[in-house]
Order: structure tokens, then C-alpha cells, then sequence
């Protein structure tokens, strides 16, 4: 697959002192009675504050069956551990849509193979036409003709791995 590369997958990344330091906050601020850890509705309340959403059934579920047995929700490291990591696919998932942007020049929000060629002659200008083509539909997942960001992110995310 084309995108292949150190760029294809998310990078570790370390919070600044000021966001660390907010984490903390949010979670002493859901931690109500101060006992140390957080429920799974404290955990909701926290990832609603954090990013903005209610996590799913299936999230909460996930995040409370990796919490250490002994204790009855997840510490305060965890906590810090699992908004990390959230923010990293955050960050990963508005790269890849700012490079499906960049490509996207008619805001149409899907990308033609024209729009390929033409992105390819920028940042690629010796591929061949036949290697853009075929780039373009691999990533064309349902073959219709156009590539959507989700087609996009799916190469993007999982691309690497068919190398």
C-alpha cells in the first residue's frame, strides 16, 4: 500500500503541563467524595468534559474491564494513561482529515481521481499514472469512483499493514 511509513500511525505524544494539569483537574472534579478513583459515571462525566461526548456502552464497558480488580474504578494514572491515548487518535484522526482537505480542493468532500493525480503530482511527481491509479483504487473501497474520507482514513489507518 502507498501510505506506508512512520507517518501512518500515531506517534506518542505528551500533554503539555497545562493540559496534564487540567486531566488532573477534571478528575478530582469528577471524583466527588474524593476516593481516590473514578466510577464508571464519574468516567463518563469526565470524557464529556474532556472531549465532549458521552462514551458509548461498548467504551465504558472497555475502559472499566482494564481497571485493576482491587480497586472499584479507575486511578487516577489509568485516568491520565486513557485520556492520552485518546488524545493521540484525536490528534491522528485531524491530520489525516487535514490531509484529505489539502487534497480536497474543491470542498467537495470526497476526492475524484483527478483530485488524486493532481495530489500526487505535488508531493509525488515521478509515480507513475498507473501507480496513482492503482493507489487511487485501493483506496476506493466501494469502487465507486470517489474516495471519502472514511475510504481515506481506512488507508490511512490500515494501509501499512497490507505493505
Amino acid at each position: 500500500m502507498f501510505f506506508s511509513g512512520p507517518g501512518a500511525r500515531p506517534r506518542t505524544w505528551e500533554a503539555s503541563p497545562s493540559e496534564h494539569k487540567k486531566w488532573v483537574e477534571v478528575f478530582k472534579a469528577c471524583d466527588e467524595d474524593n476516593k481516590g478513583y473514578l466510577s464508571r459515571e464519574d468516567f463518563k462525566v469526565a470524557i464529556v468534559m474532556l472531549f465532549g461526548y458521552k462514551p458509548s456502552k461498548i467504551e465504558a464497558d472497555s475502559m472499566m474491564s482494564s481497571v485493576n480488580p482491587n480497586t472499584s474504578g479507575i486511578l487516577l494514572e489509568e485516568f491520565l494513561s486513557i485520556v492520552r491515548k485518546k488524545k493521540e487518535v484525536q490528534l491522528h484522526r485531524n491530520e489525516i482529515r487535514h490531509i484529505f482537505t489539502a487534497f480536497d480542493r474543491h470542498y467537495r468532500g470526497y476526492l475524484t481521481l483527478e483530485d488524486f493525480k493532481k495530489a500526487f503530482r505535488l508531493v509525488a511527481p515521478k509515480l507513475s499514472e498507473r501507480t496513482v491509479l492503482d493507489v487511487f483504487r485501493e483506496v476506493d473501497q466501494d469502487s465507486d469512483g470517489l474516495v471519502s474520507f472514511k475510504d481515506f482514513e481506512y488507508a490511512m489507518n490500515h494501509g501499512q499493514n497490507e505493505a
